[in-house]
């Protein structure tokens, strides 16, 4: 009986704990992300949300992560701000957009004769 005593207390004592560490952890970021202003700017004042944060920092820290495409010619996927795009086909780099382009050049000349 006395070890499920102290397991619940345990438990009860971890939340806390987790409990404490979220709230130390949001008191810092509101401090860092208050810049030169201080935490006595009004949104009148300064332009500063609810939060005590710029609305710039809210949206820097918010961002959506970059779209991944998929490779025409090998499949794999890659940063959209690292693909190369030709004649309307994406591809993970110059490399198998030039590959790409060689086969079907000589797809076209076969087709050709």
């Amino acid at each position: 009986m006395r070890q499920i005593i102290l397991l619940i207390l345990l438990f009860f004592v971890g939340q806390w704990l987790v409990k404490a560490l979220r709230r130390q952890d949001a008191r810092t970021s509101t401090r860092t992300g208050e810049g030169a202003r201080g935490p006595g700017a009004s949104a009148a004042n300064g332009g500063t949300n609810g939060a005590g944060q710029s609305p710039g920092n809210r949206a820097a820290r918010h961002q959506l992560p970059e779209p991944m495409i998929r490779c025409v010619e090998c499949g794999v996927h890659a940063p959209k701000s690292d693909s190369v795009s030709v004649d309307g086909q994406i591809f993970c780099g110059h490399e198998h957009a030039q590959r790409f382009a060689t086969r079907v050049a000589q797809t076209k000349g076969r087709e050709g004769r």
